[in-house]
């Protein structure tokens, strides 16, 4: 057995930097690698322990829910978890585990410095190392197709937002990674799981896995993070996979579908048992959703709102973006939820194009002075149809050159940055500015700024909240801004609410303002004016 084990660690240390090995009753019986550098503790001083008691206390449930995964099965992927060091704060590692029968059943933990390596299948651009809302529908129907005997349970934490409330940002951060961490390790293959939004998540499991467990877990988790000790309790919903006889393409609809209202419903429209369901009902309800999103886009069943962006120096309008409010239909959803089924689903482009026509039909009735935003999904960027018809229409109408912007939401769906900038140069050859929306609100941002010769980035409003906030918040946006100004490349910031806002983002230097706090988006355009702004710009500086 020793020389099977010798060979098995010259192996595992290929990825790691140390090696635990536990018995059947999970203590350990072996060690090796830089155990006193990383945990202050010899290999001969972790002999005898309780592999409960290699972590620290906040994740002692993780450590738990592993080691019952691995009673089960034979190794658990890549996840982070933080261990108990004999003096100082915790020492976050990645570990693996893998289960060897021909060592009398011994289980090995490998674990080394760093977060675990993603999978190249789909982006994790979830909180807590997961995937997000869109990647993770990809993965759930790969996993739930056929013959396969797997299950998609969605996680809520109801009383979240108030437990947010009590933590700070780096409390939050962790807690959002324990509990990545514990839905990881419970999931099919060690990484199927999802953040689909704040206090919901989704995971793939086996047809034989203990949801309830799991919640204990969770809520004990968010206990021992609470100041309060008061944690959150869990509720979940499962998905019934198995024998689905649907495509992969009405399989993935559906679960866009039931994914995107599970993270998105609110107050009295939430119930955690709405979401118990088998896939033909999730297919069907789809389907049904597709047909309603072309019916309304066929019939333009929707309308356009408009928003005023506000000079900051003297508060004049410098032009309005065009923004879709879907009248409600037959099951009162909301144009959110449309925009988002429309995005996962491929729809989007189709939309976007009759949005197009429609807000042009209206400048072509507004005043010469006025311009307007109308809004491109990164998704519509590489649609051809979408590209030729947008062209065509920029061609039959070419009174409009300088009176349209276009503004390119979700730019992180923009997979060729080379043919996403052949797009906006055709644009911009058109006589027509183009912004990037939602700029700030992830390092890809400054790829994309490299990448596409834009005019405008719009500052992401949660970005600037963010900024408000933190210590060094006023001097990355300022350094931020800086470097547009630079590249001759000018700032909006959304999403300013109140005088305090508009201050700050004026410290910093930025050029134009959108938000509540000059106007909510109103079909009428009349009942917005540059000289109501610019009294109130005015107001504001007198009070300073």
């Amino acid at each position: 057995m020793r020389s099977e084990r010798d060979r098995f660690v010259a192996l595992a240390f290929s990825w790691a930097d140390m090696l635990v090995e536990l018995d059947g009753d999970g203590k350990v019986v072996f060690s090796a690698g830089p155990t006193a550098l990383l945990l202050g503790r010899t290999p001969e001083d972790l002999l005898g322990m309780a592999a409960g008691e290699l972590a620290a206390e906040v994740d002692r449930p993780l450590m738990a829910r592993l080691l019952r995964i691995a009673a089960k099965k034979e190794r658990f992927d890549p996840v982070t978890i933080r261990m108990r060091a004999a003096a100082g704060d915790p020492v976050p590692l990645t570990v693996a585990g893998h289960r060897l029968e021909d060592l009398d059943g011994h289980y090995f933990l490998a674990f080394r410095m760093g977060a675990p390596e993603p999978k190249v299948e789909a982006p994790r651009t979830g909180a807590g190392g997961l995937y997000d809302a869109r990647s993770f529908s990809e993965v759930a129907a790969r996993a739930l197709e056929g013959e396969k005997e797997n299950r998609l349970s969605l996680v809520a934490l109801p009383d979240y937002e108030s437990l947010s409330r009590r933590l700070d940002e780096d409390a939050e951060e962790e807690l959002k990674d324990a509990i990545g961490a514990c839905l990881k390790a419970g999931s099919v293959d060690g990484g199927s799981a999802a953040f689909l939004s704040e206090g919901r998540y989704g995971l793939i499991h086996d047809a034989d896995f203990d949801l309830d467990d799991l919640g204990i877990q969770i809520a004990e988790i968010t206990s021992k993070a609470d100041p309060a000790g008061k944690g959150v309790a869990v509720e979940s919903a499962t998905v019934e996979g198995g024998g689905v006889s649907a495509s992969g393409e009405e399989l993935a609809n559906g679960l866009v579908y039931v994914i995107n209202r599970f993270r998105t419903a609110k107050g009295s429209d939430f119930t955690i048992s709405s979401f118990s369901t088998d896939i033909s009902s999730l297919v069907s309800e789809a389907s049904e959703a597709v047909n309603e999103f072309k019916r309304a886009v066929a019939a333009t069943d929707f309308d356009v709102h408009f928003q005023p962006i506000i000079e900051v120096a003297g508060g004049g309008i410098h032009h309005y973006e065009a923004l879709c409010r879907f009248r409600a239909g037959a099951k009162g959803r909301t144009t959110f939820e449309y925009m988002s089924f429309a995005e996962e689903t491929g729809l989007i482009a189709e939309f976007d194009l009759a949005m197009a026509k429609k807000a042009v039909n209206l400048l072509a009735n507004l005043p010469r002075g006025v311009r307007i935003a109308i809004n491109v999904s990164g998704h519509s960027v590489e649609d051809l149809d979408y590209v030729s018809g947008l062209h065509a229409l920029l061609r039959a109408n070419a009174w409009a050159r300088g009176r349209i912007l276009f503004e390119i939401t979700e730019s992180a769906r923009m997979g060729d940055l080379t043919a996403a900038n052949r797009f906006i140069q055709g644009l911009r050859g058109q006589g027509c500015e183009v912004c990037l929306d939602d700029f700030g609100a992830g390092a890809a941002n400054f790829q994309y700024l490299s990448a596409l010769e834009v005019d405008v980035v719009k500052l992401d409003g949660a970005a600037i909240r963010h900024a408000q906030k933190a210590r060094k918040g006023t001097a990355f946006l300022k350094a931020l801004v800086g470097l547009c100004r630079d590249l001759q490349v000018e700032t909006i910031a959304e999403m300013i609410e109140d005088e305090k806002g508009f201050e700050f983002v004026k410290k910093c230097r930025v050029q134009y303002v959108q938000g509540y706090l000059f106007g909510k988006p109103s079909p009428d355009i009349t009942s917005f004016s540059s000289a109501r702004t610019k009294r109130l710009v005015q107001a504001m500086e007198g009070r300073r």
